[in-house]
């Protein structure tokens, strides 16, 4: 599906934009999925008297709502578990639609052009549905709510995956732009993994990135942004009037270590051993299910590895 250039662009840039990747009926059931979910969500809060009267409001305006009063859509929206303490209770959605997306065979043609034909989803993902900077609430420092701080995604796994052949999809539902907030890059992979500081999120160290040649990566619905995890990069703020809706979707090699191994993965395709290869979301579900359950009893395993009183972090 890549051109050779292509290719040639993502193993020295680390980066490349791929526009129509997802068919629009892939997008559209993963929006019909979230607004059900998002009624849901809504009326249970109307019915506790957080929010008000959701009757003909949209998807978006009861977005806005709830993230006014406080009532968290974020993490029951989200497709992995926090990476704080992980309660027995804790939200998080997997459905048919977003695991038609997690497994596309158009993103997954993509994705084996990079590295390969036997390909395992990586747990590291999210949903990023961003609001406009205006009506963030004062001291909102999540990466999927707020603009996302210059970090590589080697650096946001554990040690044990650093040789791991790896990409990050990220996924466009609604239009990226640079008014919105949408990715920005410093091209180039030869400086290896930089340190990171536990700082509001997960950044590389200051100092330590040069910012001035950031390039921005515009990117319609459907379309993919694909990442090298030794690139650094960044969103800029969402200084639109309406949201920024994306996924954070990450592939490796299967066999090697995904970097949060603590969290459940899956073979998306094998052209080696194709029944190998998860076909039932509900099987996906239930994998996040047990995980949550186990975890709640453990004590807490940090899904970062940088300390804060390291040199660099000064």
């Amino acid at each position: 599906m890549l051109t050779a250039s292509q290719v040639a662009q993502f193993q020295t840039q680390g980066y490349l934009v791929v526009e129509d990747v997802i068919p629009a009926p892939v997008i559209s059931a993963v929006r019909v999925e979230y607004a059900t979910l998002m009624d849901q969500l809504y009326a249970r809060w109307e019915g506790e008297g957080h929010v008000p009267g959701g009757e003909g409001l949209s998807f978006w305006e009861k977005l806005s709502a709830s993230y006014a009063v406080g009532c968290d859509w974020f993490q029951p929206m989200d497709i992995s578990l926090p990476g704080g303490e992980i309660e027995a209770d804790c939200p998080m959605h997997f459905g048919p639609a977003i695991f038609d997306l997690v497994v596309e065979d158009r993103l997954l043609d993509v994705i084996e052009d990079l590295i390969g034909p036997e390909i395992t989803s990586n747990p590291i993902q999210h949903v990023r549905i961003k609001p406009p900077s205006p009506q963030l609430a004062e001291g909102e420092a999540r990466a999927h709510i707020t603009s996302t701080d210059w970090h590589q995604d080697r650096g946001v796994g554990h040690e044990e995956a650093d040789a791991t052949d790896m990409v990050t999809a990220w996924v466009a539902i609604t239009d990226a732009t640079v008014e919105n907030g949408c990715l920005q890059v410093v091209p180039g992979i030869d400086d290896g993994l930089l340190p990171h500081c536990p700082q509001v999120q997960t950044a590389i160290a200051s100092k330590h990135l040069d910012t001035s040649d950031a390039v921005p990566l515009p990117v319609k619905s459907g379309g993919v942004v694909l990442f090298h995890p030794l690139v650094p990069h960044a969103s800029l703020p969402n200084r639109s009037e309406g949201f920024r809706w994306s996924f954070d979707l990450r592939y490796n090699v299967t066999g090697q270590p995904t970097g949060r191994d603590h969290f459940p993965s899956f073979v998306a395709r094998s052209r080696t051993a194709p029944e190998t290869a998860l076909r039932d979301w509900r099987v996906w579900r239930d994998m996040w299910v047990n995980a949550r359950s186990r975890l709640a009893r453990r004590p807490h395993i940090p899904i970062h590895r940088w300390a804060s009183d390291a040199p660099f972090c000064a």
